[in-house]
């Protein structure tokens, strides 16, 4: 009845959740000895000091468990980009890590997701290779194809940081959008390397959010959101590139799907900033969490919402996958208008007083 991976997956899916779950109470201590704390300021939600090195937990049970229970590819098969993926973690870890301790500019981070990046792409030759007939382009030349997914893995990376503003919202979002690209690579049949990596980072996400959903006793931090970030942005390539569960050229419409929540805020809030003349990067309180919660929401109805919608999307997007690429990316791009233009003229603006 039970097949000797899906045992395996089972194994590797509690074991990092142990391990997070155990870890936090630890790291809690370190943090309140040691005073290694968020303070609550003006672009916050939170009122009291909380520590956020909750990432230390998700970073201990992933790669605790993928080492244990992943399958890597033997020297002379076809790469998967696992090992790649592994290395790519470690120096990301470090970053975050090194930012939410005595922080870091934003060149230096950058540089470590080029670098990290590049060990995925030119190492593990995880790319995007193919547009699947969008706007008529099929294979792409390989200048293209490493320029766009470095720019996709850098970008996906800093879309999942830029949502982790609220009691349990990253990592609750990233929970579902693993378990998504889970289910398709568990269809596939041939891509367990995928879905182990799916059921080692939701373990050790589930284990985290006993303590970062409301009210939060601790942050992932820039060590937790860069980490899991670059994860599901390598996850994102590895799933167009396969096409797992039949989607066929639909794929990226799918992967877009998935991510549709931190990748729209993200655009959003770009495109607002560099109107007012502001950098890109610059902190504030205008993401899509921060305007429902000025709405009269409260922190648990905002991710509530924020999950059933993404959900209902992810939904509908696999339900008209048999539709025409171009048609489904044209239904995403009017969507995500939508959500911008409800957002700017029915949410006020986010209170930010010290």
């Amino acid at each position: 009845m039970f097949t000797t991976a899906w045992v395996n997956t089972m194994m590797a899916f509690f074991w990092a959740f142990s391990i997070a779950v155990f870890a936090v109470p630890s790291i809690l201590y370190i943090a309140f000895r040691r005073s290694l704390f968020d303070m609550p300021n003006r672009r916050t939600v939170h009122e009291s000091p909380i520590p956020r090195l909750g990432g230390i937990a998700i970073f201990a049970g992933f790669m605790s468990s993928i080492a244990i229970f992943g399958k890597f590819v033997a020297l002379g098969q076809t790469p998967d980009g696992i090992q790649e993926l592994f290395a790519g973690c470690i120096l990301i870890f470090f970053v975050g890590l090194k930012d939410d301790l005595v922080s870091v500019s934003a060149f230096k981070k950058l540089l470590g997701q080029v670098v990290a990046a590049g060990i995925v792409v030119l190492a593990g030759d995880i790319r995007l290779e193919n547009f699947y007939g969008f706007l008529g382009f099929e294979t792409l030349d390989y200048g293209l194809s490493f320029a766009l997914s470095f720019i996709i893995i850098i970008g996906i990376t800093n879309a999942i940081n830029f949502i982790d503003g609220l009691d349990g919202l990253a990592g609750s979002i990233v929970l579902l959008m693993t378990t998504a690209l889970g289910y398709f690579f568990y269809l596939e049949r041939e891509t367990y390397s995928y879905y182990i990596v799916c059921a080692c980072l939701g373990g050790a996400i589930i284990g985290f959010l006993r303590y970062n959903f409301y009210k939060a006793k601790i942050f992932m931090g820039d060590t937790g959101s860069l980490v899991i970030g670059f994860i599901i942005a390598v996850l994102a390539l590895s799933f167009v590139r396969i096409q797992p569960g039949n989607l066929g050229d639909s794929s990226p419409v799918v992967v877009i799907a998935i991510l549709f929540i931190p990748l729209i805020d993200t655009i959003r809030i770009f495109i607002i900033r560099t109107i007012n003349g502001l950098s890109p990067f610059a902190p504030d309180k205008n993401h899509i969490h921060h305007r429902l919660l000025a709405k009269g929401l409260n922190s648990v109805q905002v991710v509530l919402l924020m999950l059933v919608f993404n959900l209902l999307l992810i939904i509908s997007v696999v339900y008209f996958s048999y539709l025409d690429i171009n048609i489904l990316m044209g239904f995403i791009a009017f969507l995500g208008l939508i959500v911008i233009v409800l957002i700017e003229l029915f949410t006020p603006k986010a209170q930010t007083n010290a």
